[in-house]
């Protein structure tokens, strides 16, 4: 038999790795296991004094509609260790009810009965939350975002790790590209001065769709400074003329936060050879009939802090770049003319001169469609909201 050289024989299973190596590449399908399938989904926390609601669904395979499949009909109620009990009316997989001032010496739980199997959440007593000391935009750069930056106040435990968790509501105020005070009569075939016709600016408001979380950790005194919660494109509509934002915060536990870690890598990085199964996630809530595993963390806070923020365009380096006029102008028309570009063209009148009385004058006119005049078909809503007349940052 031929002897191989060690080189020669190295090269060769170089070779043949590579080969197998490449015959791996290919698409790749994550399948979740049966028992991380069709598990029970519980959202929401526990609150005081105002309307709490809770989201019950079932998860689903990656290759699976995204569509979630809602748990309807169950029996959902928040329960006291002091026999107190809140039950929920249901909307379509949406269980909402009052709940009064909780006591902080009281534990409380989620209690959940659907398909014949019983759930509830580890009672636990409300946690108390600081209110928020303040809340910022910050621009560092002229051609940079601007970050939004949250302070609470001094912690109740500067001898412990705090943990948090933020969301927020985001409203701005939008401007139509042109306006208009009149419209053309089409029976008398003149212009009317209508100054209602469109409203001259709307609204916008969105909510976070993601929760924010924080410790403090690597903070003096376990105080959290200057936390970065979002930030915002400059040349974004959201700063173009006035932007608000509405900061919520409350107090969690170190279990919460874990979960909420490990839920966020597992949404980012779903498929990913790493990531965490469904039923690998943390939870605080079991079954009570069988050992079918629970996605989900149920918190209970005691009260939460809320900020509103609002950010001027004129004090930051804002990129909102100007259109050029896209309205359609009729030199030396006539009203035959307005009348054809309101009936058949379904466009609105914006200027009128008419210069006809002059010797060699002409009419002049500019149309726009509708979508360039009214800020509601862009989503936004034309009645001024309640806090837009503050001028300053509030805390609650």
């Amino acid at each position: 038999m031929m002897k191989l050289s060690k080189s020669l024989y190295l090269v060769l299973c170089l070779m043949a790795a590579t080969c197998t190596l490449s015959g791996c590449i290919e698409e790749f399908e994550a399948d979740i296991p049966s028992e991380d399938s069709d598990l029970l989904v519980v959202e929401g926390t526990i609150y005081s004094s105002r309307l709490n609601k809770f989201i019950l669904s079932r998860s689903q395979a990656v290759n699976h509609s995204r569509t979630p499949q809602m748990v309807t009909g169950a029996k959902v109620s928040v329960r006291g260790s002091d026999g107190s009990e809140y039950r929920t009316e249901e909307a379509d997989g949406y269980y909402s009810c009052w709940i009064d001032a909780l006591s902080p010496d009281v534990d409380y739980y989620l209690h959940i009965e659907t398909d014949g199997e019983v759930y509830e959440s580890e009672p636990q007593k409300p946690l108390r939350t600081e209110k928020i000391a303040d809340v910022s935009g910050v621009q560092y750069t002229p051609e940079g975002n601007i970050d939004v930056l949250v302070t609470p106040e001094a912690p109740f435990n500067p001898d412990h790790v705090n943990y948090y968790s933020w969301t927020y509501e985001e409203t701005w105020e939008v401007h139509p590209d042109y306006t208009t005070v009149i419209y053309f009569d089409t029976s008398k075939r003149v212009p009317v001065y209508d100054p209602n016709q469109f409203p001259t600016r709307g609204w916008k408001t969105v909510s976070s769709s993601t929760i924010i979380v924080g410790a403090s950790t690597s903070y003096e005194d376990q105080h959290i400074r200057n936390l970065k919660l979002y930030d915002i494109d400059r040349g974004n509509e959201r700063m173009y003329y006035r932007y608000s934002s509405l900061v919520h915060q409350r107090t969690i536990s170190k279990a919460e936060y874990e979960y909420e870690l490990a839920r966020q890598q597992a949404s980012s990085e779903m498929g990913g050879l790493f990531t965490p199964l469904p039923s690998a996630l943390p939870t605080n809530i079991r079954c009570l009939t069988s050992h079918k595993h629970v996605i989900g963390y149920v918190g209970c806070s005691l009260n939460t802090g809320e900020y509103r923020i609002f950010l001027n365009q004129v004090d930051y380096s804002i990129d909102h770049p100007l259109k050029d006029d896209a309205r359609i102008w009729l030199d030396d028309c006539d009203e035959e003319d307005c009348y054809r570009m309101v009936v058949k063209e379904h466009l609105f009148l914006c200027e009128w001169k008419d210069e006809r009385f002059k010797p060699t004058g002409t009419l002049l006119t500019a149309w726009a469609h509708d979508y360039q005049l009214d800020v509601r078909l862009w989503g936004a809503y034309a009645e001024e909201p309640d806090f837009w007349s503050l001028e300053g940052n509030v805390s609650y």
